[in-house]
């Protein structure tokens, strides 16, 4: 997959010199010539590095720079700042701001280069991630659990994904999917940062699959939340049309022409509770059977497992 590098700069000539420089590394751009046609491109494409320029008119690098890095799907975008020579306090600001590292005007394409490959082998060591939503992906997943497992102290694993949503895409094409993805991982990681725990992890294992990991005191209000934003936001994602009626038509899984249903949140939860857990796959196969119960149910739901292990 290629590497996706927005440049910001309101000098066209800037641009180009860093559009011509990075293509030599093969490395796939994006332009924005302030910070609020920037915002814009960073809110709907999967990117995997922004250089930012410190001085830019509507929105500057700094603003730019704090909204990415306080918005819960955007803040392990890493952020080059490029600022002007000699210009102490703007490196310091961009740094304040959460910038991952800075380079001065003017710069040698070599350095920016051994920067661009340094901050992006930072962010991939430190983040697996989703290219998509940005949020950790399988690896990460899989350490988690791991590291749940052997520290055995109480946790709850919940597996969740939307239904109907193959539906959904067929009809209305996958940038809209894709927007429902990042909304659903927005709703998703509020809920687990609004009524978690500081260690709770939140991960994309694809398509509209996530995990979230909290704690079994936390873990009905955390579905609860979630359940009851997807809900009302998912009118939202449809034409007045279909939000109207409360379906779309179209094919299920069988390729029967059938009346379907607005998307709907399925979770299954997963704890330590009443059961020994050894292995991250007996989490995976517990949290499969339990989202399929969930996802019987035809409505937004989550499935706890109760059972309790047989001795």
């Amino acid at each position: 997959m290629e590497t996706k590098i927005l440049i910001v700069d309101d000098d066209a000539d800037i641009r180009e010199i860093l559009k011509l420089t990075l293509s030599e590394e093969n490395y796939q751009t994006l332009e924005a010539k302030n910070g609020e046609e920037a915002l814009a491109i960073i809110q709907t494409k999967p990117l995997d590095l922004v250089i930012l320029d410190y001085k830019m008119p509507k929105m500057d690098g700094r603003t730019l720079c704090n909204i990415i890095k306080k918005d819960l799907l955007l803040q392990y975008l890493p952020v080059i700042m490029v600022t002007g020579k000699g210009e102490v306090s703007d490196k310091i600001d961009g740094i304040d701001s959460g910038a991952d590292d800075y380079i001065v005007k003017p710069f040698e394409p070599k350095e920016l280069m051994a920067r661009i490959r340094m901050v992006l082998r930072r962010t991939r060591r430190d983040l697996e991630a989703n290219p998509l939503t940005r949020l950790p992906g399988n690896v990460s997943i899989l350490n988690e659990l791991s590291t749940r497992i052997e520290k055995n102290k109480p946790y709850a694993v919940c597996y969740a994904d939307l239904d109907k949503f193959k539906a959904y895409n067929d009809k209305y094409g996958f940038e809209h999917g894709d927007n429902v993805i990042r909304e659903t991982a927005r709703i998703i990681l509020a809920a687990v940062k609004g009524l978690g725990h500081p260690e709770d992890f939140v991960g994309h294992i694809g398509g509209d699959d996530f995990v979230f990991v909290t704690t079994p005191d936390a873990v009905d209000k955390i579905c609860d939340k979630i359940i009851h934003d997807f809900d009302r936001f998912s009118p939202t994602f449809y034409n007045q049309e279909d939000r109207k009626k409360g379906f779309i038509v179209g094919y299920d899984r069988q390729g029967t022409l059938q009346q379907i249903p607005l998307l709907s949140v399925s979770i299954g939860v997963v704890t330590n509770l009443t059961r020994t857990i050894t292995h991250v796959a007996e989490i995976s196969e517990l949290g499969a059977e339990l989202k399929k119960a969930a996802k019987s149910m035809e409505k937004s739901n989550y499935v706890k497992d109760k059972r309790q292990t047989q001795r």
